[in-house]
């Protein structure tokens, strides 16, 4: 049917009236903690949907789907609702993070995750592995940038064929004119953004997924016959193969520890957990966008097995990538108002995440690294303007690394792949900081190291499986970190017994 007048509209609506309400909160920031943490007023509620939204980028919206659409060797890979296994850890991660690491964060004024293995360690380690988060979350977050770009692109390109380099004002829409409200806003215009664009994001995958049924003929008896005849509503697989992602297995154990890590240590989500009044609070929120989480992904894999169905009778378009799959549906085939309600959602979702992640990065930046630096002198006024330039700054940055990022191949894969690699490394950190009393700072940074050394020649060497590379990465970091720091112990003992004794 193609991008209308009328859709282009809506999408411009969305696109303006988001803006102009994050700018809004400007006037609520009288300090830093202000601008990262807020007032610490928040119902859990909305700071649960703001988790939800926050690990719910344009990858998610496009790469699920694309995953389920897909065609693979092995179920296991993808091409069915396998990937739900993997959100099975993510809610058992959820409980073990509500046990171990919120306890941690809510004993003293904490600001930042990387404040608490200050206050266990030291500062190198806390500059350590707050300089991976840093890397990590740019890379990471670059990719999903790019991955919206993907989306106004198949818009664009439906309105102005041959017109060059769409991909490239796609990333410069999102880029600037989410950094426009995160820059104004702080967190408080991020967590509040984030409740309007779930609301938009999930009502318009709904109503995808409802017109995309009724163009399927014969409906949900047609769609169940068609899915299950290609094998694509199988869930489970109990395959111990660890080159395939999507096992019980590799989703259980990998995807709770992959969650560990991205909630209970990276500073994109834990700032989510300290914005919270109290524990009980930072607990509910947690859990609950657990639960949130597997019903909105069951959504996203039903409409990738949809869309194979539908083009069964349709005829698939001619594609560059599976990625392009959920968006040139939306173009070609919504009817108009529809179509740019659900490229609008697209859109909220890509914003929500990157709005967090200029946040967390700016908030890392400027209280892990800059403020100690200063000894703490700079006056208030001067810090909270600090932080609004370096969200610019990082802003700046992602829209250049989601510029490099499309020569990465899949953008889910990608993604999750880059973050998977730190992670473990970082889970392993903060273990040893709150379950252990013998490790020490420079244990602690010998395991990070050794770790991530690992890790790279994993991914560069093994077939292994990218849902087990934080399970991998935490058990060497933990590992290594701990012998490191119990051998130094041994030998300082050793080296002062005769002194001792003289």
């Amino acid at each position: 049917m193609g991008f209308s007048l009328v859709d282009y509209l809506v999408l411009a609506v969305y696109l303006a009236g988001i803006t102009i309400f994050g700018t809004r909160f400007r006037r609520s920031h009288h300090s830093v903690k202000d601008y990262f943490v807020g007032a610490k007023n928040t119902s859990w509620i909305v700071i649960s949907l703001s988790i939800v939204a926050t690990e719910t980028s344009t990858l998610t919206l496009i790469g699920v789907p694309a995953i389920a659409y897909g065609t693979f060797a092995h179920p296991e890979q993808g091409g069915a609702l396998t990937y739900l296994q993997v959100v099975f850890g993510y809610i058992v991660a959820r409980v073990i993070i509500s046990l171990i690491f919120i306890p941690a964060y809510f004993q003293g004024d904490l600001l930042t995750a990387y404040a608490l293995l200050d206050r266990r360690f030291g500062s190198r380690a806390k500059h350590f592995a707050a300089s991976l988060f840093l890397v990590m979350r740019a890379l990471a977050e670059g990719v999903r940038v790019f991955a919206a770009s993907l989306v106004l692109g198949a818009v664009l390109a439906a309105s102005f064929p041959g017109m060059p380099h769409l991909w490239l004002w796609s990333i410069l829409c999102v880029g600037v004119l989410t950094l426009v409200y995160t820059f104004e806003g702080g967190i408080a215009a991020v967590i509040w953004t984030d409740l309007i664009q779930l609301v938009i994001y999930l009502g318009g995958s709904l109503l995808a997924a409802w017109e995309l049924l009724h163009m399927i003929p014969g409906g949900w008896t047609t769609f169940v016959a068609r899915a299950q005849a290609a094998h694509k509503l199988q869930m489970f697989s109990f395959s111990w193969d660890f080159t395939l992602p999507f096992t019980f297995w590799a989703g259980l154990i990998g995807g709770t520890f992959l969650t560990m890590a991205s909630h209970g240590t990276d500073q994109l989500m834990v700032q989510r957990l300290l914005t919270c009044r109290n524990q009980g609070d930072s607990r509910k929120a947690l859990i609950a966008s657990g639960f949130i989480v597997f019903a909105q992904f069951a959504l996203f894999l039903v409409i990738g097995v949809m869309l194979f169905v539908y083009y069964q009778f349709a005829g698939a378009p001619h594609l560059t990538t599976t990625d392009e799959i959920f968006p040139a549906f939306i173009v070609r085939s919504l009817p108009h108002g529809v179509a740019g309600l659900v490229i609008a959602a697209i859109f909220a979702a890509a914003m929500s995440n990157l709005s967090g992640s200029l946040n967390s990065l700016s908030s890392t930046t400027i209280l892990d690294f800059y403020q100690p630096m200063t000894g703490g002198l700079v006056t208030e006024p001067k810090l909270l303007r600090l932080s609004r330039w370096c969200t610019a700054l990082w802003g700046v940055v992602l829209i250049g690394i989601a510029i490099l990022a499309q020569d990465w191949g899949s953008v889910f894969t990608a993604g999750l792949t880059i973050a998977s690699l730190v992670y473990g490394p970082m889970l392993g950190a903060f273990l040893l900081g709150v379950g252990t009393t013998r490790a020490t700072e420079n244990g602690v940074i010998v395991g990070i190291a050794v770790s991530l050394a690992c890790m790279l020649l994993v991914r560069i060497y093994t077939p292994l499986a990218w849902t087990w590379y934080v399970l991998v990465g935490t058990v060497i970091c933990t590992g290594v970190g701990y012998a490191a720091s119990v051998f130094a112990a041994s030998r300082t003992a050793s080296t002062a017994s005769p002194r001792t004794r003289r």
